[in-house]
């Protein structure tokens, strides 16, 4: 009997869903009435409307009706469809209102964040500050950034929260996602975009402007001109002699700067 109920549950696993998840259920959108696969389907598809002011995006907490998709029977929001008996999703979320079948993704609700995961609770804590879930792997070992999660990319300005695609958390704190950041790295780009703080390790580089600065004799009329700096990687401003190359932190020694007005004494 045991092995019944289990097959009746298990049945259409994975056979059902949409490019974004299998799953064994449709919702109906409770902003527009609308069954869609799931919330990203209706996202897409309301991103998509002639006039920009219907444009709009599904609160995924907001959810109360599903159709289960192996008998059609609409219902409110529960894990076991209760018209046929399948499980709607082996994973389910009654916060989210989510449902997946393919749970080698290792899903997990955080409280914190508000939302579902995926890669094992295991593998993450929710940092306070940042506001989201990052990996062990940064417990004690990344510059916090209040909120750093809760805005756009700065590469595509698509919003990193909810993003399905991979993030990374950079040196100075701020995050984007990982494809861009490696976009950014090929095409030579070293800083951040927010803070403009070097986001990989510069030191070959700033010897290298050392060696061209050395070989490069500046005009007479130049040569004792000073300029102020600030330094975008240690905040700090000093006054130093200017060079067509670049300007050397004194305190950290990073060619990371830019030329500002002379402070004003006091």
């Amino acid at each position: 009997m045991e092995g019944s109920c289990n097959e009746r549950l298990d049945f259409g696993k994975m056979g059902y869903g949409c490019e974004h998840y299998r799953r064994r259920c449709k919702i109906r959108a409770p902003c527009c009435n609308e069954v869609f696969d799931c919330r990203h389907c209706h996202n897409e598809a309301a991103s998509l409307l002639r006039n920009i002011f219907d444009r709009h995006e599904l609160v995924r907490h907001d959810v109360k009706q599903v159709i289960c998709s192996v008998c059609d029977t609409e219902q409110p929001v529960a894990h076991v469809c209760t018209n046929c008996g399948v499980n709607m999703g082996e994973y389910f979320c009654d916060v989210c209102k989510f449902y997946d079948d393919d749970i080698d993704k290792e899903q997990f609700h955080c409280d914190d964040c508000g939302i579902c995961r995926v890669g094992g609770r295991q593998n993450f804590f929710h940092c306070k500050k940042c506001g989201s879930c990052y990996s062990v792997s940064l417990r004690n070992n990344h510059s916090c950034v209040e909120n750093s999660m809760r805005h756009h990319c700065p590469i595509c300005y698509e919003y990193l929260f909810d993003s399905l695609k991979d993030t990374t958390v950079m040196k100075c704190g701020h995050t984007m996602h990982a494809e861009c950041y490696h976009e950014m790295i090929k095409r030579d780009k070293s800083s951040c975009p927010i803070c403009s703080k070097s986001i990989i390790d510069m030191s070959r580089a700033w010897r290298r402007m050392d060696e061209e600065i050395e070989e490069t004799i500046m005009p007479e009329d130049l040569r004792d001109k000073k300029v102020w700096i600030l330094c975008n990687d240690c905040n700090d401003t000093t006054e130093v002699f200017f060079h067509i190359i670049g300007q050397k932190c004194l305190h950290c020694e990073s060619y990371n700067t830019r030329m500002i007005a002379s402070p004003v004494l006091p």
